[in-house]
């Protein structure tokens, strides 16, 4: 016996945007502060959307981070970009 496939194309239906998976472990990374671009973080202050570091991490900024140290890995791919790279990502952007 076999079952009938479901049809295709004959229906509405929604499109889901996935949602960032903010970080409330406590890893490696919330140990670190982390290279935001300055924009970001105003905007997340402003609205509180999360925000994306340069190595990746995705958080809601709410710590001083003069706290903590550089994140490693931010702080080498900040430094592998160079005088080209994007002057808006620097210590001030920091979480």
């Amino acid at each position: 016996m076999s079952t009938p496939e479901p049809e295709r194309g004959t229906g509405t239906g929604t499109l889901v945007e996935p949602t960032p998976q903010v970080s409330h472990g406590d890893g490696d990374h919330e140990r670190f502060a982390h290279y935001v671009q300055k924009d970001k973080i105003m905007a997340s202050a402003l609205d509180g959307t999360p925000v994306v570091a340069l190595c990746g991490k995705v958080w809601v900024p709410g710590r001083d981070p003069k706290k903590y140290p550089v994140c490693p890995m931010c702080k080498e791919i900040y430094e592998s970009m160079g005088a080209g790279g994007d002057k808006g990502k620097d210590g001030g952007g920091k979480k």
